[in-house]
């Protein structure tokens, strides 16, 4: 038997999963101290049975901590299995040292939730694939392509192009080309500092073209906009974008409102602020596949026929 709980990030989110699975959630309650320390406590026996631990990553890191906190209170509560659902993995782009004395903060997270007793990960479009070796757990790595392909599909390919905003992304947009059978563009970019882009040129024709930008996150949105005025310029039809985790941090929602772009195109792993949402923003949801992935678990069949590509 497989109980679903949540963390208070990710709460309205794990109830559709549960929902999509065919249960409720487990209830949690969180006790804040006046100094900001915070507990938690499971309000239901767990003892022997199968635990989903649902809590996306973003920031504050509180949510990082609460989700440790679920873990190690579901470990001590004699869960039988504690599987971490964790849809967006924070501290993603920390995954290698590009630079003398900093840290790999997505093999430090990986530590800590092995450290805090997880028997298994399940989680989607990691920034870098390397990061499932980080963790001395089974992962399960879900790919946002297998709801975004069958959207696109939807619409006229007939005058499609597939974009990246930057060389890192050249792979996963490789694979939307190929699926779909149409163009590649390839915008390249230089940072001299983060999430300040110093220039950008593209690479591939985009002209009367209706180009489809495929990334993994929208942070600032900065690059996304940036890239969405190159392709105008170049003689593009129409620009839209599809990115899995909307972190959506400072400017983000302006710019999207006063850019070039037509529409975004994001899953709900991180909850959009609908309040700040204009219209060009739509959300694909995620729950039945993550449910579909927490049944096969359950009775150890195979996940493979949940991907569309990989």
């Amino acid at each position: 038997m497989l109980k679903i709980m949540a963390g208070s990030a990710s709460k309205e989110y794990a109830k559709k999963v549960a929902e999509s699975f065919g249960t409720k959630l487990v209830p949690v309650k969180t006790h804040r101290f006046s100094d900001g320390e915070f507990s938690v406590s499971i309000e239901e026996t767990i003892r022997g049975d199968e635990v989903a631990i649902v809590q996306s990553t973003f920031p504050p890191t509180d949510n990082l901590m609460e989700l440790l906190l679920l873990v190690d209170a579901a470990k001590r509560a004699s869960a039988k299995r504690i599987i971490a659902v964790i849809p967006y993995f924070g501290y993603a782009r920390q995954d290698r040292k590009d630079q003398p004395r900093v840290p790999i903060g997505a093999k430090l997270v990986a530590n800590l939730l092995t450290a805090a007793g997880i028997d298994r990960v399940v989680t989607m479009d990691l920034h870098a694939d390397q990061i499932q070796g980080f963790f001395e757990v089974p992962v399960d790595h879900l790919y946002a392509n297998t709801l975004f392909v069958p959207y696109l599909q939807e619409m006229d390919n007939t005058n499609l192009c597939i974009a990246t905003p930057d060389t890192g992304g050249t792979k996963r947009a490789n694979t939307y080309s190929k699926i779909l059978g149409v163009d590649m563009a390839i915008c390249y970019k230089q940072r001299k500092v983060a999430n300040q882009i110093e220039d950008m040129k593209v690479i591939g024709s985009v002209y009367g073209k209706d180009v489809i930008i495929v990334d993994d996150i929208c942070d600032t949105a900065g690059t996304l906009t940036t890239a969405a005025a190159l392709m105008k310029s170049n003689g593009a039809r129409t620009v839209r974008a599809m990115c899995t985790h909307a972190v959506m941090s400072g400017p983000a929602y302006e710019r999207i409102e006063n850019s070039d772009l037509d529409e975004l195109i994001v899953t709900d792993t991180i909850p959009i602020d609908e309040t700040k949402n204009n219209g060009k923003i739509k959300v694909i949801e995620t729950n039945e596949l993550f449910a579909t992935t927490l049944h096969c678990l359950t009775e150890n069949r195979s996940i493979s026929d949940t991907f569309l590509v990989s």
